[in-house]
């Protein structure tokens, strides 16, 4: 389990993470709305957080890794609205490998993503891609 500054750390990093190209969109602010209730963060910390980023703390946990990876995925693909241009591709694996995961389940990820409806891996095949690679 994770503690009180990870998640708002996670939080925070998806926010950067929505916010790399230009402003925050509806569509991103509800998803990380929904994130942050997830969380268990307060509204107030969520909008705190949107104009005063934390500091990046690296998890221990190679599966919370790998949730926060797939929140990240499934926040490119409501960013671009399903199309993963090659920006959104980049700033993803880029996260990925800051994160600690291994290039190869990042690259596996990436390149499956396309073969999927609306480009969202499901949860189940993306642990598996980690899971191999980690073993």
């Amino acid at each position: 389990m994770i503690n009180r500054v990870e998640k708002l750390s996670l939080l925070s990093e998806m926010i950067a993470f929505a916010k790399y190209d230009k402003d925050i969109k509806n569509i991103e602010y509800n998803f990380l709305l929904g994130v942050a209730k997830q969380l268990e963060i307060s509204r107030e910390d969520f909008d705190y957080l949107i104009e005063n980023p934390i500091n990046y703390i690296h998890l221990k946990s190679h599966s919370e890794r790998i949730v926060q990876f797939h929140r990240l995925v499934l926040l490119m693909n409501i960013e671009n609205n399903g199309d993963a241009n090659s920006s959104g591709v980049i700033k993803l694996y880029n996260f990925g490998l800051r994160m600690g995961l291994s290039h190869e389940s990042i690259t596996k990820v990436l390149y499956l993503m396309e073969s999927f409806p609306n480009k969202i891996v499901p949860p189940d095949v993306l642990i598996d891609i980690f899971k191999t690679q980690y073993n």
